[in-house]
């Protein structure tokens, strides 16, 4: 059965690869074949020059991602099938002993380590890539200083959790994989919660949106729809990237609104509010519970199959490992799960999509007008330099938002009612 497993492993691998490879290469053929004149339903908002520009940054972003997905490629079949793994599992256990702590250690150890091969391909795309179409305003220092963050918060937050879930394990015994995962949505829904309060303040710098007449339209929109929000904040995201967003944190009272900087520079007061209405909408809708609900579910799957798994001798075997412990089998499922929920992607991008469509439909009944919220997507998309001309099949797998076009001609055909 090992052999077999191993097999499987490595054909689900490369049908991957292969499939992502294929998918990148269909899309640049079907974004040159569209490069020569500008679409008819852009014609007059696109300049040539922007969609030019848009095209080259598409294709750039595509040649990167297929030597990123080669890469990806060569270090997940090193790390499984070269032996390195349970070598130095074994090499930790000799050192560090068999305790829930040095258990969970060894895969806090393992997570930052498979990070580090990303960090080259991460610093082309931030400092060469992105720098070479005007986005980047990171330096060095800040781009380092993320990171180290990043795995100081992974370290403060994993390894705890962890070692709860490993106690668990030695506990209940086949019941494990329940309390476990009631204990990961605990803390998920918690970190929602402190979230922006302790965390995002640590990478970014928030502001209260200034007095003025945008402030009043904004908060004028959240009473208008029984929005309320303990406050509207500045996020100054442009101290890494000219990409911009809009987004809205926390529960209840500490429910904040949050604007990039870029975005306020980049959209009129109209444009700003059809953002904020579309962001509503999304809670109007209640599609945060929905897909918080969504996770859940497959979460609970995970540790099930994680569960059954983590029993057969044959998973550990196929890798070098011995039974015994569970550690093995939360690092191998961690690996190989991608394989699996790839192919899930255009299912829940389909989700998300209608998600998409229907906050677009609030937006635009409440502000009575579909043109605010067309201009501000206009603008999004000719400063992000969005691919205007994405494959059907490709936006299928990797784009959870409908295209312009999509969006456009789904806010033609309403009817508003207000």
């Amino acid at each position: 059965m090992s052999i077999f497993f191993l097999i499987l492993c490595l054909i689900l691998i490369l049908a991957k690869w292969a499939v992502q490879l294929w998918l990148e290469q269909m899309n640049q053929k079907h974004v040159r074949a569209r490069a020569k004149e500008i679409p008819a339903a852009f014609v007059g908002t696109v300049t040539p020059e922007n969609y030019a520009k848009s095209v080259d940054y598409t294709l750039a972003k595509s040649r990167f991602e297929k030597i990123e997905l080669a890469w990806n490629l060569m270090v997940l079949l090193a790390v499984l099938f070269s032996g390195v793994l349970p070598r130095f599992y074994r090499f930790f256990q000799q050192t560090f002993g068999h305790s829930i702590w040095a258990e969970s250690a060894f895969l806090i150890v393992m997570s930052i380590l498979l990070t580090v091969p990303d960090f080259p391909l991460d610093w082309y795309s931030q400092f060469r890539l992105e720098e070479r179409f005007g986005f980047n305003t990171s330096t060095s220092k800040l781009w380092w200083m993320d990171r180290v963050k990043g795995l100081l918060l992974a370290v403060a937050l994993g390894y705890p959790l962890l070692a709860l879930i490993l106690k668990l394990v030695e506990r209940l015994g086949a019941s494990w994989w329940i309390w476990a995962w009631a204990c990961v949505v605990i803390f998920q829904l918690l970190l929602m919660v402190i979230g922006p309060i302790l965390i995002l303040p640590l990478f970014n710098k928030f502001s209260p949106l200034p007095e003025g007449p945008l402030r009043d339209r904004l908060l004028a929109l959240g009473e208008r729809t029984g929005f309320l929000a303990k406050d509207i904040q500045v996020m100054d995201g442009s101290k890494r990237s000219r990409h911009s967003n809009a987004f809205f944190t926390g529960f209840g009272r500490f429910r904040k609104i949050v604007l990039f900087d870029t975005l306020i520079e980049q959209l009129s007061a109209s444009e700003l509010e059809a953002v904020l209405a579309h962001e509503i909408g999304h809670y109007k809708n209640r599609h945060i519970p929905k897909t918080i609900v969504i996770s859940m579910i497959g979460m609970l799957l995970g540790f099930y199959i994680l569960a059954v798994l983590a029993q057969q001798n044959w998973f550990y075997a196929s890798f070098g490992f011995q039974s015994g412990s569970i550690i093995p089998a939360f690092l191998l499922f961690g690996l190989l799960s991608g394989v699996v929920t790839f192919w899930l992607g255009p299912v829940f991008n389909r989700l998300s999509r209608k998600h998409e469509y229907e906050a677009d439909t609030y937006a635009a009944n409440i502000m009575g007008e579909i043109q605010s919220l067309t201009g501000a997507l206009r603008k999004l998309n000719e400063k992000n330099l969005s691919n205007l001309t994405p494959h059907p099949t490709y936006s299928g797998f990797y784009y959870s938002h409908p295209t312009l076009s999509e969006r456009e001609l789904s806010l033609a055909q309403l009817r508003l009612s207000a």
